[in-house]
């Protein structure tokens, strides 16, 4: 794509940055096949190749955004397939993080959309205050359909509402640390983060426990907190930036200290956003270098565990699993083999869900901006998951396990939570609901066969 930015505006990083991304576009629109709201919409404009022209000409020109142009980027779902489909490479997620911090500086939204921003910016990235707000949503569960009419904000309120899980969130039970098994094969930290502790602290405590009977010890840094991408998604740029650099000084204090193999994480959209931390704080001497040693040791779960030779005394018995890989997963981070292989190497027989790229339609806070657009993704990823009758839905994101858990009976849970059970570790409480019983695990020495194992 042709590009004519001036170089007083080529001398902004941000600038230059988008620009390059501008001009390696060749408008093929191969993009649009695989974009969600395309393919929901049929608009142009609610096309990756769309959403580009719109914020080349926004860009170039220097103009404030627009009515037309914030409806369109704001409907984007950050879901990144279109990265993932691009023959030239576009690398779509930093062009878009850039037209939602100039929509964040030029335009002024209306009081209903600032209203709820300000609330979700304001409670998500802070687990007390997002376990105080979700108890206010459970006592508002009855009042939902009253709530859902009150003009102006009601439906995005409603979907907040909706969201909430059916009962208080417990906190984690504080125990000794797991007995790290000899030899000691690593030491990582493990991201807290700020709503999968809350929504589901079970998820990290899973994560320990396995490492430690894998030989890795697990460390607590002081200081850490939400990644930014909550916010980086609403084109609040400082208060990510603020969240990146809190975090990189409580891991670079550990690595500089004791030494850490890796950062690990166990939600994916975590994950896609500290791999990016070098880029984001690029501009920023005194952060630019330790950000980008942070992103470089900085693993999805899976990722780590792949690289282990994981004891599994047990093994689970041809339980059929869809595997749900998060768009965060699959297209920000380009994993896609090593959830899956691990999976089948304990018992499950691992099916892959139709139209596997196309995202579930939670993307951060985006059910709660964007809910109309997002319960119907929801209902088509329910439908191809149904369509392949498992047993057990495994994804790698908390996320997608809140937005697919509302459309489904199906039992979902985190892959670290399959992996753990079937290699002596407790039942998930899942699928302890759904009725799965200790005749579903067999001991490790009834080996299954390759094309067993593929199904």
């Amino acid at each position: 794509m042709q590009t004519s930015f001036s170089p007083a505006q080529l001398a902004n990083s941000h600038m230059a940055a988008s620009e390059k991304i501008l001009r390696t576009c060749v408008h093929c629109g191969f993009c649009t096949a695989t974009c969600p709201t395309y393919l929901l919409l049929g608009d142009e404009l609610d096309s990756p190749r769309g959403r580009i022209y719109m914020i080349k000409d926004m860009l170039e020109n220097g103009k404030p955004a627009t009515p037309e142009v914030v409806k369109h980027i704001d409907r984007c779902l950050s879901c990144l397939s279109c990265m993932t489909t691009c023959p030239s490479g576009v690398h779509y997620m930093h062009l878009v993080d850039h037209a939602r911090a100039h929509i964040e500086q030029t335009y002024s939204r209306g009081l209903a959309d600032r209203l709820v921003r300000n609330l979700l910016a304001f409670v998500l990235p802070y687990p007390e205050r997002f376990r105080l707000a979700l108890a206010g949503a459970l006592l508002a569960k009855p009042l939902r359909s009253l709530i859902g009419a009150l003009p102006l904000v009601g439906q995005r309120m409603s979907a907040m509402i909706a969201l909430a899980p059916t009962r208080f969130p417990s906190r984690e039970i504080t125990v000794a640390p797991p007995v790290v098994a000899q030899p000691r094969k690593g030491r990582v930290v493990i991201l807290e983060g700020c709503a999968q502790p809350v929504l589901k602290p079970s998820i990290n405590a899973t994560a320990r426990r396995l490492l430690a009977r894998n030989g890795v010890e697990v460390v607590t840094t002081k200081g850490e907190g939400c990644c930014g991408a909550l916010v980086h998604h609403m084109g609040r740029e400082h208060d990510a930036l603020d969240f990146a650099r809190r975090n990189v000084d409580a891991w670079i204090a550990e690595m500089d200290g004791a030494g850490l193999d890796a950062i690990v994480m166990t939600a994916s959209g975590c994950g896609t956003t500290v791999k990016d931390y070098g880029f984001m704080l690029r501009d920023d001497p005194a952060y630019a270098e330790k950000a980008r040693r942070v992103s470089a040791i900085t693993l999805d779960i899976t990722q780590y565990l792949s690289r282990l030779e994981l004891a599994q005394p047990m093994r689970v018995n041809r339980i059929p699993v869809a595997y749900h890989s998060a768009c965060s997963m699959q297209h920000g981070q380009q994993i896609r083999d090593e959830p899956k292989r691990l999976l089948a190497a304990v018992g499950f027989v691992v099916r892959d869900v139709p139209e596997g790229h196309i995202c579930c339609g939670s993307a951060g806070v985006y059910n709660i901006l964007q809910p109309e657009i997002a319960s119907k993704l929801r209902a088509r990823k329910v439908a191809n998951i149904e369509r392949m009758k498992p047993r057990i839905v495994a994804t790698g994101n908390i996320g997608c396990m809140t937005q697919i858990g509302l459309g489904t009976a199906i039992p979902i849970v985190h892959t670290v939570e399959l992996l753990d059970w079937a290699s002596g570790g407790p039942m998930p409480d899942e699928l302890v609901a759904a009725g799965f019983s200790v005749d579903d695990v067999v001991a490790n020495d009834q080996k299954l066969t390759l094309t067993e194992l593929r199904g």
